[in-house]
């Protein structure tokens, strides 16, 4: 294949894919929405909105939650979005003053696909912790299952279940040696 094909196909695997994982989220939009019918829910806040806006998939899931009048978010990245009233940049897993609680507690607290990539054990505790800090009625955690047969986050299938070592030395090979450090990628 010549370069513009390769990028067409490239291009093409990423939006099929892409498609795949909106769906998966829109499943997971309707979960919630089902779980929280009953509850009075007057804001949400979302734990490591992405910055992405390229992909139609992108935060996806809490934008699809209904019959909610605000919506906060807290995240590492950049997130320059009109959809959330209240945008936090900070890590999940640092200490939050009182007043970053008392600001940014919501009824409902979700995180899609975060808890994964704030690093250790001891990373991951801490995380639940300020989520629970921050939660006045529901929170909800997920996390994308490693027996699916596409890796969610970079999009290629399969090759997750290979032995870590192996599946870490192909991202860098790859070039996506973001994805191969633990830090990064708990998988």
């Amino acid at each position: 294949m010549g370069k513009d094909q390769d990028t067409i196909y490239a291009i093409n695997h990423f939006n099929f894919l892409d498609k795949i994982l909106l769906n998966k989220r829109l499943e997971i939009s309707k979960i919630i929405n089902n779980t929280i019918k009953d509850i009075e829910i007057h804001d949400a806040l979302d734990i490591g909105t992405t910055s992405d806006a390229k992909n139609a998939s992108s935060n996806t899931v809490i934008e699809n939650i209904k019959d909610v009048q605000s919506f906060k978010s807290i995240s590492n990245q950049v997130v320059n979005s009109n959809f959330f009233s209240k945008i936090l940049k900070k890590s999940i897993t640092l200490q939050f003053s009182e007043d970053e609680l008392h600001k940014f507690s919501s009824d409902l607290v979700i995180s899609n696909a975060t808890i994964e990539h704030v690093g250790s054990a001891l990373n991951q505790k801490k995380m639940i912790e300020n989520i629970i800090k921050l939660t006045k009625k529901i929170f909800i955690i997920t996390t994308p299952n490693r027996y699916y047969p596409i890796e969610l986050h970079t999009k290629i299938p399969l090759l997750h279940w290979f032995p870590k070592s192996i599946y870490r030395k192909i991202l860098k090979i790859l070039g996506m040696s973001f994805y191969a450090h633990e830090e990064n990628l708990i998988f």
